[in-house]
């Protein structure tokens, strides 16, 4: 099978300053969402998880990026149905986002939205959204009242920017256009990330859109748009603190797009047979966090030692996450119609 590899924008690691402690933590998060979804996969295959479960290996580098690049707790994040690491990312502790998988009260929602609604207001995040595009018109909306709250009701607090996730096939829905427009107009502190994995389901990108490029379709909305190579996690993050900074000043939104791959098939029911062996070998060469990794040895931030370290922790800590998942009580059945209204 022939495929095609755009080429990835040239990114100078060197130039970029960071301390040991910025560096362990990029890496700490990175590994949490590997070795998170791993578990996962184990556990949905051994029974434990039920619907559509899609996992997120190989893309860690555009959610790290991204969020780490953003003050937790405070800014929003909206995700999309590949929403697990994102929700690690903010912040949700691993194990109420297993909880959630495994259907039990003590998941981030409840129990109530499973794998693809991931939700949690203490660390703002916006939620997990289903159908492809979904989340775009939510993300906006977030954006809009942060900056209705400063320059309207005069809360100098409400300076929070949202970053929105979607996938490349979702550049093609009118929710996008519609968003985009909006928020170029309107200034909205938000930045619209593009995880192009290269294919929707089973349609390659290439094939399922004119303009293959969706950087450049910032430009029919005069907004700044920015094309990054995904795998590379100082690359996505200096990207990222730029269109933050920007958001953050009043000088509207950023449509980023995160060149990236993802190593499994679309979901854990996918057989995945339509990728070619040659490209996804060539992707599983760029493994983000074998070459973040291999950046912080070679520049003596850390040791081997310490990065041994860090993969033990995170391993416990997923291993402990299922544990508080197995052990969590099942939702109340009296409690079936509650949290559909705001009475809570």
């Amino acid at each position: 099978m022939v495929f095609s590899e755009r080429t990835l924008p040239k990114f100078d690691t060197q130039s970029v300053q960071i301390t040991k402690e910025e560096g362990l933590l990029l890496y700490e998060d990175m590994v949490l969402g590997r070795l998170f979804e791993d578990k996962c996969a184990e556990m949905y295959y051994r029974g434990k998880m039920f619907g559509f479960v899609h996992l997120y290996n190989g893309q860690e580098a555009v959610s790290t990026g991204v969020i780490k690049s953003m003050r937790p707790d405070r800014d929003y994040v909206s995700s999309t149905y590949r929403d697990h690491v994102h929700a690690l990312s903010a912040g949700v502790p691993p194990k109420e986002v297993m909880a959630e998988l495994f259907g039990k009260e003590t998941g981030c929602s409840k129990g109530r939205g499973g794998s693809m609604h991931m939700f949690s207001e203490p660390h703002k995040l916006l939620g997990g959204y289903a159908f492809v595009a979904e989340g775009i018109p939510v993300a906006t909306g977030a954006a809009l009242q942060s900056k209705y709250r400063r320059e309207v009701m005069g809360d100098e607090n409400a300076d929070q920017v949202t970053a929105c996730f979607f996938g490349d096939g979702a550049s093609n829905n009118g929710q996008f256009f519609e968003c985009l427009n909006m928020a170029a107009l309107w200034k909205l502190p938000i930045l619209y990330v593009v995880e192009n994995n290269k294919w929707a389901i089973g349609m390659a990108h290439d094939r399922a859109t004119s303009q293959p490029e969706i950087f450049k379709k910032a430009s029919v909305f005069n907004m700044v748009g920015v094309e990054v190579d995904g795998m590379d996690v100082l690359a996505v993050r200096a990207v990222a603190q730029e269109a933050v900074a920007r958001a953050r000043a009043g000088e509207g939104p950023t449509l980023i797009e995160a060149l990236t791959y993802r190593f499994r098939g679309h979901s854990l029911a996918d057989p995945d047979e339509l990728r070619s062996a040659e490209e996804k070998e060539l992707w599983q060469a760029r493994d983000p966090i074998t070459q973040f990794s291999k950046t912080l040895l070679e520049r003596n931030l850390v040791t081997s030692e310490e990065l041994k370290e860090i993969d033990q922790k995170v391993q416990q800590q997923v291993n402990e996450s299922v544990t508080f998942a197995e052990e969590s009580p099942e939702p109340d059945p009296s409690e079936l119609h509650r949290y559909i209204f705001a009475e809570d």
